[in-house]
């Protein structure tokens, strides 16, 4: 099994440019195109806050997961560009043998590109905050939506609800789609707000095949400044960046059995931790968590975490 990563990532042969909630960003060699070593840690947060202790093997399930997406969205979506390269830093990068075997399955090589200072969030269910301002108001993220529905209930079709994507150690903030093109431009708003509904809708319909729902979730979008086009970034359909749920299990009108970080986010309302720092899950908590986020990865994938692992070899 791979090695666990609780904390900052240890890599002394690089040059660390970013640190976010649960991935570390490196600056690699010069190549044929300017790229980034993605690494993805074992920390886990919630309500934008990290815990003090985090899941053992997430970064990995993390990283093949995502892999695996960008395989899947390729082949699937018509004209989608990502960032994704390759698993793993590349043979040039100067790493030792212990750096390489701490990365191994939980780093990948990505194209370095201008990232837009938005998430795309995309929901087919209402549900979490979606779900507490529709109570209210009859609104998600400002947009009407019909009277009658239902918590957890299948929205007529897919919307695209943004967030800001705000600094670490600040709080993203719902906003409606012309709020976001006020941010990231009317030239590339529509084809992030495309590219967002398209994945969703193609990643949607692989897990329902595999039984499960994907109620919502966000993507986050980058633009080559030399070619002016606009590819897919960061984690894609992972238990951090989205609700399953069981096809098998679903009612409407009731929080549903997620295979996600529900179990954690469950936790920390019922003991009034949400939102609070320096809370340290107990070892229930995370070994429910992980043992969620495996099932789902062997759900999605086909393959458990070792038998994806021994692949890489």
């Amino acid at each position: 099994m791979a090695s666990e990563v609780l904390t900052s990532i240890p890599l002394s042969s690089l040059k660390r440019i970013s640190q976010g909630k649960v991935r570390d960003l490196f600056s690699l060699p010069d190549g044929d195109q300017p790229t980034l070593l993605f690494v993805t840690s074992d920390r886990i947060s919630a309500y934008d806050v990290i815990l003090k202790n985090g899941v053992p093997t997430k970064g990995v399930i993390l990283t093949l997961l995502s892999a695996k997406w960008f395989e899947v969205l390729s082949s699937s979506v018509p004209g989608l560009k990502h960032h994704f390269l390759h698993l793993g830093p590349p043979a040039t990068s100067g790493l030792s043998q212990d750096e390489q075997q701490m990365l191994r399955g939980r780093s990948m090589t990505v194209r370095r590109l201008k990232i837009f200072p938005i998430e795309a969030i995309v929901r087919g269910y209402v549900t979490g905050s979606a779900w507490a301002e529709y109570e209210k108001t009859q609104t998600i993220h400002g947009l009407p939506q019909p009277a009658g529905l239902k918590r957890c209930e299948r929205l007529p079709k897919p919307i695209y609800t943004p967030s800001t994507k705000a600094e670490l150690g600040d709080k993203d903030i719902n906003i409606s789609p012309d709020e976001a093109r006020g941010i990231v431009g009317d030239k590339y708003a529509a084809r992030i707000e495309e590219l967002a509904l398209a994945c969703y809708n193609a990643g949607a319909a692989y897990a329902e095949e595999r039984g499960i729902i994907i109620a919502d979730t966000k993507f986050e979008f980058g633009l080559d400044e030399e070619t002016d086009e606009i590819y897919l970034v960061d984690e894609v359909l992972t238990p951090d960046s989205s609700r399953f749920w069981s096809k098998a299990d679903y009612q409407i009108g009731r929080e549903q059995d997620s295979f996600d970080k529900q179990v954690l986010r469950n936790w920390l309302t019922d003991n009034g931790l949400k939102g609070k720092p320096d809370v340290e899950m107990p070892p229930e908590v995370v070994e429910k968590t992980k043992a969620r986020y495996t099932e789902v990865f062997k759900l999605m994938t086909g393959n458990s975490l070792e038998e994806a692992l021994h692949k890489l070899r």
